[in-house]
């Protein structure tokens, strides 16, 4: 396998700054494009809408191989095993971790207090999930409808049931096979490094978008609410880091660093799925095994969302707390059941959680009312959740990683 430079994905000479920096650079005009003209910077919207499409598009096809590629180069089914029971344990205990977080800071910060409730919304959002219905789900009965609904949780079983098979295939078809899911892969991360190149233009444009539409927002009633929000969300980060100190031997300034445009990413698409594939690129930059990325960061884009987590308990209990309601333990020991529940199912796309939040909402018979008024300001929340889900996915792969080194294979290890 060769290593594709993102930044210089036409070879030759390197460009003077690296992608990050000129990401960086690109955010920063949009801010300030969209502080300057206000409303009239959504001019530049399809702009955005353009390259999170042209992300989504190399996102499932690159998750597929990749994983088949990663699986295809395990040596056996134990390992296998091994890795799930990890990263399912790992993504478990940082969702809970996440739920009790936002628990706790809004009940410091209390942004309900005071709130005036002008009526109680009645449109019906929907049920809670049960468990049954969202494990049949992961199973499709057409593969090539999965493909065409982008269903990232699908098609990480497919990716599974098929990688499993080519291995119990004889020496000559497997490695056959394994030879052609990795030239795919390739081909995908190929179209994803170009992609990128145009990513400061698309993140700057979205960037605009953001701040010209919600940046009034910042100073006005919900503030309380968005600091409580911004404020968890920092403290789950710092929460990653020193789980990447304790339990891996890379640093927290270089791994943020060395995975910077990810982070550029999911902040002005506010899309697990769209970041994906940019996470994929970022993984193999620092190095991290792609027998191992290439199976957690899909999984984690599906059923890791502590960001999301963190949103819907911050808006659970500001909708508590404008209607007047206080919640037993019993009741938050049920809050955090059905919380891991519907933050595990839901979507990896842009505005996905909020529908999650007011079924959340509804499930403990609250008025909707509050959880409809963030959703006026739901983007500039969703870029933390994005960032935070995408964060706990990729320090969650350095963890197991760093553990699976001493069992991989030489050409693999971190």
């Amino acid at each position: 396998m060769t290593d594709q430079d993102p930044e210089n994905p036409g070879g030759g000479r390197k460009p003077k700054f690296g992608l990050g920096t000129r990401i960086l650079v690109g955010m920063i005009l949009g801010a300030t494009v969209g502080a300057v003209f206000g409303q009239q910077a959504t001019v530049l919207e399809p702009l955005g809408d353009l390259f999170i499409r042209l992300l989504m598009m190399a996102a499932i096809p690159l998750v597929f191989f990749n994983l088949l590629a990663g699986l295809t180069a395990l040596t056996d089914l134990r390992t296998f095993g091994r890795l799930s029971v990890k990263i399912v344990s790992y993504y478990l205990v940082t969702t809970a971790t996440a739920l009790i977080l936002g628990l706790t800071a809004m009940h410091l910060v209390r942004p309900g207090v005071g709130m005036t409730l002008t009526g109680e919304v009645d449109e019906a959002i929907g049920a809670v999930p049960a468990v049954t219905d969202l494990l049949i789900q992961l199973v499709p009965t057409n593969i090539f409808h999965a493909f065409a609904e982008g269903n990232v949780a699908q098609l990480v079983v497919v990716a599974v049931f098929l990688g499993i098979a080519t291995l119990f295939l004889p020496t000559e078809p497997r490695d056959l096979l394994r030879r052609g899911y990795t030239a795919l892969a390739e081909l995908f991360r190929k179209v994803v490094d170009g992609i990128l190149w145009v990513a400061p233009l698309g993140i700057g444009a979205l960037m605009a978008v953001t701040v010209g539409r919600y940046g009034a927002e910042l100073f006005g009633p919900m503030a309380r609410f968005l600091l409580g929000v911004w404020g968890t969300q920092l403290l789950m980060m710092g929460a990653y880091m020193v789980l990447l100190v304790l339990l891996t031997d890379r640093r927290p300034w270089s791994f943020l660093k060395g995975t910077g445009p990810l982070w550029a990413t999911t902040v002005a698409t506010t899309s697990s799925l769209a970041s994906l594939s940019v996470a994929l690129e970022m993984a193999e930059k620092i190095k991290l095994p792609r027998s191992i990325y290439s199976f957690t960061l899909p999984l984690g884009a599906q059923i890791n969302k502590d960001g999301t987590a963190i949103m819907l308990s911050a808006v659970l209990v500001f909708t508590a707390q404008a209607a007047g309601v206080e919640f037993t333990l019993i009741q938050m020991t049920t809050i955090l059941l059905v919380g891991l529940l519907l933050s595990e199912g839901s979507g990896g796309i842009p505005g996905g959680g909020l529908v999650i939040a007011l079924i959340f909402v509804q499930a403990f018979n609250l008025p909707l009312e509050i959880a409809v008024i963030v959703g006026g300001i739901y983007r500039l929340v969703d870029m933390g959740n994005t960032t935070i889900n995408v964060m706990g996915d990729m320090v969650g792969t350095a963890i197991v990683s760093h553990s699976e080194t001493r069992n991989l294979p030489r050409d693999q290890t971190v």
